[in-house]
This record gives structure tokens, C-alpha cells and sequence, in this order.
């Protein structure tokens, strides 16, 4: 993993984690644009059909404030990187 991906901080990941990088092993997209841009999102696991879908992740500094989304896409040119979508309820 190279030292940039080391400093990026994980989406989900706890503020006080002393360690809010990505782990070896776990596949990322890196978020693009809007409340959480340039966050990692852990997607290991996931489907392709999960992939393909993209996901609304939960965020408190988007357009609706607590317990708004934010939703994110993933780039045609670049899936390794998560285009914002805009935010919803």
C-alpha cells in the first residue's frame, strides 16, 4: 500500500481511532466531491451488483444534516473512484 492510501482516513472509521487508515487486505473507492469527499470506503465483500449500484452513506455534515445521505456513483472511467451524486433524506 503506498503512503498515500496509508494517510486517507476510512469512512465509518471512529475520530478518536489512532489508526483511521485503510487495513491490508480490504478493497477501497475513494470518495469524490460532496460531504465525504476524499474519505476511502471499505467496500471488501461486496458484489459486483453492490459495486455497480453505488451506495447513500450516512453523514452528518451533508444537505439534511443528521441522518441525511450522501450518495455516491461510481466513476465510468475510474471505478476504483466515487463520484457524489448529491445527498438525500
Amino acid at each position: 500500500m503506498d503512503e498515500l492510501m496509508r494517510q486517507r482516513r476510512v469512512y465509518g472509521a471512529d475520530h478518536d481511532d489512532p489508526d483511521p487508515g485503510p487495513k491490508p487486505g480490504h478493497d477501497y473507492r475513494e470518495l469524490v466531491g460532496g460531504p465525504l469527499d476524499g474519505l476511502l470506503l471499505d467496500v471488501t465483500g461486496w458484489t459486483d451488483a453492490a459495486l455497480a449500484e453505488g451506495a447513500a452513506l450516512i453523514t452528518e455534515i451533508g444537505a439534511y444534516g443528521p441522518g441525511g445521505r450522501a450518495e455516491y456513483r461510481s466513476r465510468q472511467a475510474d471505478p476504483l473512484k466515487w463520484d457524489w451524486c448529491g445527498d438525500t433524506r
